[in-house]
């Protein structure tokens, strides 16, 4: 059944959607100036994985959906459909090991045991916060050290507590979550495009 509109759609209120984007464009934009650490992140990850290396990725809520994000296209594709499989594992997307360990040790314990489990030293641990400040990844970061192996944080507000155990981070500007994880999504399709765009990826 369609129902007719009692009122026509005129005045509406659009600042709400502008004011948005040009939160986003700002943060895209002060992204810009951060095109040498960006490219020094995405260099790492391409070195680690053409040199044996896998990618390990974590995050929480929208951050976690980033982080399989990451995985998948290395498992999968990106834009190369001629390109060997690369070994990526999101951390956050067994239910069954996050709430084995949730339940047996703590929520702040989830990701690290997985790094205990999976890291090695040639290996590099993506993870994705908006605040940097969440206990779990701070626990990742701390085991990855441990392991040997390089951590890079793709942050935003400052970077928060988790700053300091980045080997290399990326943090974008801005304090709301939307904006901040908008660039966290161009700069892991940054990653991609590094990666795919060389020969010794094939």
């Amino acid at each position: 059944m369609i129902f007719p509109m009692t009122q026509p759609l005129t005045n509406v209120d659009y600042a709400w959607i502008e004011n948005y984007i040009d939160r986003t464009s700002a943060a895209m934009a002060e992204l810009k100036s951060q095109a040498p650490a960006v490219n020094a992140v995405a260099t790492v990850i391409k070195t680690a994985l053409l040199n044996g290396g896998k990618l390990l990725t974590a995050g929480n809520g929208g951050s976690a959906a980033e982080a399989l994000h990451l995985a998948e296209e290395l498992t999968g594709r990106y834009s190369q459909s001629d390109r060997r499989a690369l070994p990526a594992i999101c951390l956050a997307a067994d239910g069954t090991a996050l709430t084995c360990i949730a339940n047996d040790w703590e929520f702040s314990k989830v990701f690290s045991r997985q790094v205990e489990a999976f890291a090695n030293p040639q290996d590099v641990l993506v993870l994705f916060s908006t605040s940097g400040n969440s206990e779990n990844l701070i626990a990742a970061a701390r085991a990855m050290r441990d392991r040997g192996g390089k951590v890079v944080g793709l942050l935003g507000r400052g970077g928060g507590r988790l700053r300091p155990l980045c080997d290399l981070a990326v943090v974008a500007a801005g304090e709301q979550s939307g904006p901040i994880q908008e660039c966290h999504q161009v700069i892991l399709h940054l990653i991609l495009e590094k990666v795919e765009h060389n020969e010794a990826a094939a």
